[in-house]
């Protein structure tokens, strides 16, 4: 030990660290207790570590195809090809080779000390040192060596295991895989979830690499095991893999990429929904595999996009004020002409069912936050459906609501709901009518929101997305006032002109965001209308059913203005 340290590259920590090697020696030759040496061998570790570096985790997902060649080529000789240690060429030797099928002894061995040995060989046995392979190919084939105590019905349970919140805290990154033993993880989580989180991790470390790279290595999975189904006829599975590769893989990481590439990621969105169209329409394979090479294509255009070296601060912070301005307009308009629709009827004591609405939806995001941060996994489907469903309940009042405000602009309309209705219009029930829409509309935009910001936060550049949050918020509190002064000085029949036209657009906006949602999670077909441009502010989505939805909102809404208009025209005559 003490000559390997001299023969390290000269550094002002070598001297010390020979002479810690030199104590830990006279330590072991007097025999001293176990825990003694246990310290002495650490603190020399850390020393070692702090002064010569060495890499404690793979550069990139190892590749375990190329583990299993290296294995082939260099190990199987002396270890047996299953691993077993009864190889070929073991007889006779002295240590027998290591049998790495012994689960007793796999569960104390992390990947890494795998990795160390191949680096090094390992001293008075016939293992060499492979220091000589890229340190790619090292890592690789300690992930493979270190399967061989672990059968693939394992790798099945532990896929299991790694859908807990718990399992994924246990082990949050590639470090953390290949430094833990699978004792270690059987203390955390139990001894048969640890046993089978080891098996899944090591024959899929890919879940473990970048966020970006984890959800769209699901995508590429999901992509494939769809296309296999499709070829031998399971074409209803097929199609729930196919949803399974957007909701699953995709979705996760549309934000970071949105902040990136905005176009990039509209192209991947139409070329998932046009392969769910192929499926549902049960095209000839080579159309669906056609498909399904285009957007793997298009998955590693977005992964060279989001990756690490090229996040920026500029791009997070425009990422965090645009999706932040953009969903908070949506609410802000809606809530402002509910408070100013009550400060022209005077019923500022209703006021405070909206404020309240709108607090309770602020509370809830935080809730949901902490939920799907700490204690539970939101999957896709719930994400699409919570915001399918939102959008198209507040689209539906919306419709109700425009249509009722336009009839109030007609001339002499409002004087006369006034006299005649206003005691009843806004009663307990109305004004609790009132806090659930204010609540739904705010919710569903802090609800998508917040799963924008959680991704961008996971990308790093903390301090531009906390920038672009608070810019947005002073834009968003400058319009408030803004439409609240301009709001009083309108005249009744013109300020239900106004807002009757601003509630429909916004209405129209929803009904496309809302099917379009459905259709994100699986409830609602996919036919893609490649003639329609992908406008997120209008709510246009380029598939035919959002396209309908927002032509039969627009007609209701235009049917239902020339009938006030026309009960309008029927009160001055009479």
């Amino acid at each position: 030990m003490r000559q390997r340290l001299a023969q390290l590259p000269p550094t002002t920590a070598r001297a010390s660290l020979v002479s810690e090697a030199e104590t830990l020696q006279d330590i072991i030759a007097a025999k001293a207790p176990p825990l003694q040496v246990a310290i002495s061998a650490r603190a020399l570790g850390r020393d070692l570590l702090a002064a010569y570096p060495v890499p404690l985790a793979p550069p990139g997902t190892p590749d375990l195809a190329r583990g299993a060649a290296l294995y082939a080529e260099h190990c199987s000789s002396c270890h047996g090809a299953s691993g077993n240690g009864r190889g070929l060429e073991s007889a006779g030797m002295d240590p027998p080779p290591i049998d790495f099928t012994d689960r007793a002894r796999a569960r104390e061995r992390s990947v890494f000390a795998l990795y160390q040995v191949i680096e090094q060989g390992l001293e008075g046995t016939a293992m060499e040192s492979f220091a000589h392979l890229p340190v790619e190919d090292r890592w690789a084939l300690a992930f493979h060596v270190g399967r061989y105590a672990y059968p693939e019905q394992l790798a099945a349970r532990g896929q299991q295991v790694w859908a807990n919140p718990r399992a994924q805290a246990a082990v949050p990154d590639m470090r953390a895989l290949v430094s833990l033993t699978t004792a270690q993880l059987e203390q955390s989580l139990g001894s048969a979830e640890g046993t089978a989180l080891t098996a899944f991790l090591r024959g899929k470390p890919q879940v473990l690499g970048s966020g970006a790279e984890r959800s769209l290595g699901i995508a590429r999975d999901r992509l494939q095991e769809a296309l296999a189904a499709y070829e031998v006829g399971h074409f209803s599975s097929a199609e729930d893999l196919a949803l399974a590769a957007y909701l699953d893989g995709f979705e996760p990481v549309e934000p970071i990429l949105t902040a990136r590439n905005g176009a990039l990621m509209r192209s991947i969105e139409a070329a998932m929904a046009e392969l769910r169209s192929r499926i549902d329409d049960q095209q000839p394979v080579s159309n669906v595999r056609q498909q399904v090479d285009e957007v793997l294509r298009l998955l590693d255009d977005a992964e060279t996009e989001m990756a690490p070296e090229n996040a920026s601060s500029a791009s997070s912070f425009i990422g965090a004020f645009t999706v932040l301005l953009r969903e908070g307009l949506e609410a802000l308009l809606i809530v402002i002409a509910m408070m100013a629709f009550l400060r022209k009827a005077e019923r500022q004591d209703a006021m405070r069912y909206v404020h309240g609405g709108w607090i309770a939806a602020l509370l809830a995001g935080a809730a949901t936050w902490l939920a799907a941060t700490y204690l539970i996994s939101i999957s896709g489907a719930s994400r699409e459906l919570t915001e399918g469903f939102g959008s198209l309940f507040a689209a539906i009042v919306l419709l109700s609501v425009g249509i009722w405000m336009h009839g109030k602009a007609q001339a002499g309309a409002w004087q006369r709901y006034i006299a005649e209705r206003m005691s009843a219009a806004l009663s307990q029930r109305s004004l609790w009518f009132l806090f659930g829409l204010t609540f739904v509309v705010v919710y569903r935009e802090v609800f998508e929101t917040i799963l924008f910001y959680t991704a961008l936060w996971t990308d790093g550049n903390g301090g531009a997305v906390a920038g672009g949050a608070v810019a947005a918020t002073v834009l968003l509190a400058i319009i408030a006032v803004a439409m609240l002064r301009y709001s009083r000085q309108l005249p009744i029949s013109t300020f239900f002109t106004y807002s009757s036209i601003l509630i429909a657009i916004l209405a129209v906006v929803l009904a496309g965001k809302g099917i379009g949602g459905l259709q994100e999670g699986g409830i609602i077909d996919v036919t893609p209308f490649l003639a329609v441009p992908h406008v997120d502010m209008l709510g246009l989505i380029p598939t035919r059913e959002t396209v309908i939805a927002q032509i039969l909102t627009a007609a209701a809404l235009a049917a239902g203005f020339w009938l006030n208009w026309r009960a309008a025209q029927t009160a001055r005559a009479a």
